[in-house]
């Protein structure tokens, strides 16, 4: 893995040049954004031994396999570590695949591996954990989140963005990598989640695909027009 610091908290752990997990500093450890596979476990364990920090917590951004893919290989290496998603998405952890009938009845995308580990703490919108403000930005799973450091307003949006491929919101097709676009599950609610993100002013974009971005608004204001756009030509209702 390629490790990566960013500001005086921010680390990215960059797999395969495609896939990031992230360590946010804080004063009793490290908090564990993502999982990233199975085989990044040791990886990652080797990388916070070169930060000389222990990992403390496990925060969760979605369900889906390269985001969660690495939680129970690193919960047998660290079974003391807080482990926290959204109560909504923690369903899908066990296998629970069901919408709730307030949400879009648009099928899901993706894959939903079921994990033996099981979240220690279901966060929900507003929460902080850590330094991290809990951000609920449903659209590419129904639970997804993003987080917000407090401290210097760094973002860390999960598939909510990318990078890769070029700047978009989720479910804007970048043929250079259209992943994130594929395994999204309702577009209008991820361009919701992407305005109130914006809304945010970040001074930093970290993203599950990508490339760290610094002063990210106005590209972040571009992939959403992008987006806005394309559901206005479809007809679809974007608010």
């Amino acid at each position: 893995m390629k490790i990566t610091a960013h500001g005086s908290h921010l680390i990215q752990l960059c797999y395969l040049g495609m896939m990031n997990c992230y360590f946010i500093r804080e004063n009793d450890g490290l908090t564990l954004i993502d999982t990233a596979l199975a085989s990044c476990a040791k990886p990652i364990m080797q990388a916070a031994q070169q930060l000389g920090q222990p990992i403390v917590r496990i925060v969760l951004t979605h369900a889906h396999s390269d985001h969660v893919g690495g939680l129970d290989a690193l919960h047998e290496l660290l079974p003391e570590a807080e482990v926290a998603i959204m109560a909504r998405d923690a369903r899908f952890l066990k296998g629970d695949m069901s919408l709730d009938p307030d949400e879009p009845q648009v099928k899901l995308r993706g894959g939903y591996p079921i994990c033996k580990t099981q979240p220690s703490r279901l966060l929900h919108e507003g929460e902080h954990i850590g330094s991290l403000e809990v951000v609920a930005t449903p659209g590419h799973t129904p639970g997804h989140a993003a987080f917000l450091d407090t401290r210097d307003r760094t973002l860390i949006a999960g598939d909510a963005l990318q990078t890769l491929g070029g700047v978009a919101v989720s479910g804007t097709l970048k043929p250079f990598f259209p992943l994130p676009a594929l395994a999204t599950w309702h577009k209008p609610s991820a361009l919701a989640s992407a305005r109130k993100l914006l809304a945010l002013e970040p001074s930093r974009l970290a993203i599950g695909h990508g490339r760290v971005l610094e002063q990210p608004q106005a590209a972040m204001d571009q992939a959403i027009e992008v987006l806005a756009r394309e559901l206005m030509r479809q007809g679809a209702k974007v608010g």
